[in-house]
């Protein structure tokens, strides 16, 4: 049976934190939840679920938003 090797609590950090720089970027640029939904053709409900954690963007999501947000995709997801 192989071995289950728990997963880094870095790795599991981490989506909450680009979670949170997408937020802040958001904030910065004065843009609500809901304009950034309607710039990247997201419905509100998914773009929340993005914005709070509760999913992991994909790469094109995350171009989406850093488009809709007027920031660089390096911005969302530094380090």
């Amino acid at each position: 049976m192989p071995r289950v090797i728990p997963p880094d609590p870095d790795l599991l950090r981490r989506p909450r934190r680009i979670a949170q720089q997408i937020r802040a970027a958001r904030e910065e640029a004065k843009l609500t939840q809901q304009a950034v939904a309607e710039r990247t053709g997201m419905d509100r409900s998914s773009y929340q679920e993005i914005e709070y954690g509760a999913v992991s963007p994909l790469l094109d999501s995350l171009l989406r938003i850093s488009d809709a947000i007027g920031v660089r995709l390096s911005v969302l997801v530094r380090e």
